[in-house]
């Protein structure tokens, strides 16, 4: 069925494997869109997967869900995702994946931005705050434009466990880790809290539960997610399709929500070269409309200026 669109807002999803196709059923299911593209190389794959979540839309967004690989099933699409790329192996860094995912953006994106040449751009695929930057190159897209899904997914992971180390709902925690998604990212301690409450104060049975030895496991928990669901079961795909699902919500939807986001910080923090990073920032039509500042201590810029190192280093490697 190819109807279009309700009002016009159109996702296109590059990769229909188990990120991208995740990301296509969450999307259906939060509402997100109300056109969404599956596309792949793989034909069979993207209009299989691309039924199986037509079918349950009864259920919940009535979304026409396409798929096929044709890049023309992308012209105007109002933000592409990309979860395209290689797969990241069990112990691996996400750095090491750069140089095969550039192949595959070279030859990918150029033809997708000719039918889509006003779409936004959001990287999901590992190490996605190279890729944000090495997509920005090869397709000239504006910073604000050509962003990563950066840290979101793992302050969701961080709140997750302080809820369930504080006993109460996810919702009442606000926690953001920033920097590099992935080996040098880090939680602002000092801005975190649960209803107000500083994260240092919170207390349970009159006792203080969030020590720095608890905040320090906490932080490499978080941390260190991807690679304990990736050694059970290959890969992973619900959570980051959902958390890519609820960026594109702020895009296209228009929310001006503030996420941490990846994003070209162009001198912030007195960090040099082109990386990006992950920072609260405004995200909504067009993309990452601001990037916010927020107070960091000594010790924070440090870590921060330690992920901006390791990104572009591994930019310096791959020739970008």
């Amino acid at each position: 069925m190819t109807t279009a669109p309700k009002n016009g807002r159109k996702l296109g999803i590059l990769g229909a494997g188990g990120v991208g196709s995740a990301t296509a059923y969450a999307a259906m299911l939060r509402g997100t869109a109300d056109e969404i593209v599956i596309y792949d190389i793989a034909t069979e794959r993207a209009i299989a997967e691309a039924l199986d979540i037509s079918h349950g839309s009864m259920f919940a967004h009535e979304a026409t869900v396409i798929g096929g690989s044709d890049v023309e099933l992308l012209r105007d699409c109002d933000l592409i995702i990309v979860t395209a790329g290689a797969r990241q192996q069990p112990g691996q860094p996400r750095l090491e994946l750069a140089a095969a995912n550039v192949r595959i953006f070279e030859s990918m994106l150029p033809p997708i931005m000719e039918v889509a040449p006003n779409a936004t751009l959001m990287i999901v695929t590992n190490p996605c705050d190279v890729l944000a930057v090495v997509a920005q190159k090869i397709t000239g897209l504006p910073t604000e434009r050509c962003f990563a899904s950066g840290t979101v997914l793992d302050s969701s992971r961080l709140r997750w466990l302080i809820a369930d180390r504080a006993d109460v709902s996810m919702r009442s925690v606000h926690a953001n880790i920033i920097g590099e998604h992935g080996d040098s990212e880090f939680p602002v301690w000092t801005a975190a809290n649960i209803g107000m409450v500083p994260i240092d104060e919170w207390t349970k049975g009159g006792e203080i539960i969030f020590t720095p030895e608890v905040k320090e496991e906490l932080a490499l928990e978080a941390m260190q997610a991807a690679y304990r669901i990736i050694e059970g079961k290959g890969s992973t795909n619900y959570a980051i399709g959902i958390s890519a699902a609820r960026i594109a919500e702020a895009i296209l939807k228009g929310q001006r929500a503030v996420l941490p986001v990846s994003t070209q910080i162009n001198g912030r923090y007195g960090i040099e070269g082109d990386a990006a990073l992950s920072l609260p920032s405004i995200v909504s039509y067009g993309g990452v409309e601001q990037v916010l500042e927020i107070p960091l201590g000594d010790e924070e810029i440090e870590k921060l200026q330690k992920s901006a190192a390791a990104i572009n280093n591994s930019l310096k490697q791959i020739g970008f």
